[in-house]
């Protein structure tokens, strides 16, 4: 019985443990640093620096996100590249703590932003949302950030050409229990026949990013092998929210779509010449959880080998 009663407690102090450690990571966000070098970035001048942001879903670090807004101004980036999910896509769930959130950061370098699963469910399905997704746009258009829907911007930074390429997926992609065929020709066609907006260079133009450095934002890493397969240089993704419960060396434990023990959950992997980057995320929806798993501010340090 003695026995019994010190293993009743013991559980009892683990699973208070476990509670708290669960909210202190849930309301906490930490800067993960990653150095990127590839042979890719011959002829850069000096260090690009990128902030990654993926998967906010709404969340505020203190008053009107002041505390990710001042992380992000410390860090003084070159890019800020958003990876989708910054709100959440639910019918009468309102974005304003995004917009702000987003819609400032422009004054600190210039923004782009790829769509996630949220996004393109209000994008593809009006009649539930009504015009939720363009008023979400072109609120923060026109602060200046500029959004990569299947979508390819070239830019230069720092003496080196950077193709900034935005993958969108059809929600389809997302279903539960299921994982669509997605192939490199598959990505080749969303840029081809979806043609690039505003001052971007033509998707169809393909052939002119051989000698660019491709960074690919794909918001679900499920397809990883088509993205790689395709060319990107270093591939950004989200969704997964770290696994949920990550376990030291097999990382993160579930995926949205009810996979188990996927290989990129929320670390960088080398794969070759091609870097492969999955962000834990910033914030959570419908389940709350997380173990192991504190959210992220992804800093990226491109560095030529």
């Amino acid at each position: 019985m003695k026995i019994l009663m010190i293993l009743a407690i013991a559980a009892v102090i683990a699973a208070a443990v476990i509670v708290i450690e669960i909210y202190r990571e849930v309301h906490h966000f930490c800067i993960t640093h990653y150095t990127v070098q590839s042979s890719g970035l011959r002829g850069l001048e000096k260090e690009i620096k990128i902030l990654f942001l993926s998967d906010l879903h709404n969340r505020a670090y203190g008053a009107n996100n002041e505390k990710l807004l001042q992380a992000v101004r410390d860090e003084s980036p070159d890019l800020i590249l958003i990876g989708g999910d910054m709100l959440v896509g639910k019918a009468g769930v309102p974005y304003d703590s995004a917009l702000e959130f987003v819609r400032q950061l422009p004054a600190v370098c210039p923004v782009y932003y790829a769509n996630g699963n949220h996004e393109g469910r209000m994008k593809e399905y009006p009649e539930a949302y009504g015009y939720a997704y363009e008023s979400y746009r072109q609120a923060l258009t026109e602060c200046g950030v500029r959004f990569l829907e299947n979508d390819i911007c070239h830019v230069t930074i720092n003496g080196r050409e950077i193709a900034l390429c935005g993958l969108e997926l059809p929600i389809s992609t997302y279903r539960k229990f299921q994982k669509d065929q997605i192939t490199a020709d598959d990505i080749t066609d969303f840029f081809v026949l979806s043609p690039c907006k505003g001052n971007g260079k033509s998707a169809e133009n393909l052939p002119e990013l051989q000698d660019e450095f491709k960074i690919l934002l794909a918001h679900n890493p499920a397809y990883m092998d088509a993205y790689l397969d395709w060319g990107a240089d270093l591939v950004l993704s989200g969704h997964l929210h770290g696994g949920l419960v990550r376990v030291p060396g097999l990382g993160g434990i579930v995926t949205p779509q009810g996979f188990l023990f996927p290989k990129y959950s929320g670390e960088m992997t080398q794969e070759g010449e091609r870097t492969v980057i999955v962000s834990r995320g910033l914030g959570s929806h419908t389940l709350n959880i997380r173990l192991f798993n504190t959210p992220e501010l992804i800093s990226i340090h491109l560095k030529p080998r």
